[in-house]
């Protein structure tokens, strides 16, 4: 299956939100058939989509090798063929990183994404350092579950306490860059941090 038919279908069917991955995928080519994958914060589930259309976890395309797609989400996420949810479920629980650790191949993930945020308090300082502790759980989650050389792609909002995140990820990643798809809207703190090669 060709790559042009894939964008044709995605942008057909996605939400903006998995245009912002899209766009960081098509430049860093982090999705690679094959690849385990981990969605944190998967629901409503178009992050997940595209993650099992790239590494083909559904077994789309016979002649590239089959991946394998695991959400999470505190809210219910619909079902998707190709992927395993995890519903009602909290990423930054050791129990939860447990169960994903079990149902992973070999116990190792390629990949981690995600694009989790706090629901909104309408504090902005606030609502930063909770979205800080959500991206350093999931650099906790990397520590356990990331295969070495493996990539993680996480979301965070601009603010004073960013360095947290980037600090750690460079302690534990060969590569950290801060990236702002063009589908993010321009006014919007929204940034991501995409880390790679991971030195376990």
């Amino acid at each position: 299956m060709c790559h042009a038919y894939f964008i044709h279908f995605e942008r057909s069917v996605l939400r903006r939100s998995a245009f912002k991955l899209l766009e960081i995928d098509d430049k860093h080519k982090i999705l690679k058939p094959g690849c385990s994958v981990i969605d944190c914060g998967a629901a409503p589930g178009a992050w997940s989509q595209v993650a099992v259309q790239r590494v083909n976890s559904a077994g789309a395309n016979t002649e590239f090798p089959k991946g394998f797609v695991v959400g999470v989400d505190l809210l219910r996420i619909a079902p998707l063929d190709g992927a395993l949810f995890l519903s009602n479920c909290d990423v930054t629980d050791p129990a939860t990183q447990e169960k994903l650790q079990n149902l992973l191949p070999g116990s190792q993930a390629d990949v981690i994404l995600s694009d989790m945020a706090p629901n909104a308090s309408g504090f902005r300082e606030m609502d930063h350092e909770r979205l800080v502790a959500m991206c350093l759980s999931v650099a906790d989650l990397a520590e356990r579950v990331l295969r070495p050389g493996g990539s993680l792609i996480c979301k965070y909002w601009d603010g004073g306490q960013a360095h947290q995140v980037q600090s750690r990820l460079a302690c534990a990643f060969r590569e950290v860059k801060i990236v702002k798809p063009k589908a993010s809207r321009k006014e919007s703190a929204e940034l991501f941090y995409l880390a790679r090669l991971f030195r376990k």
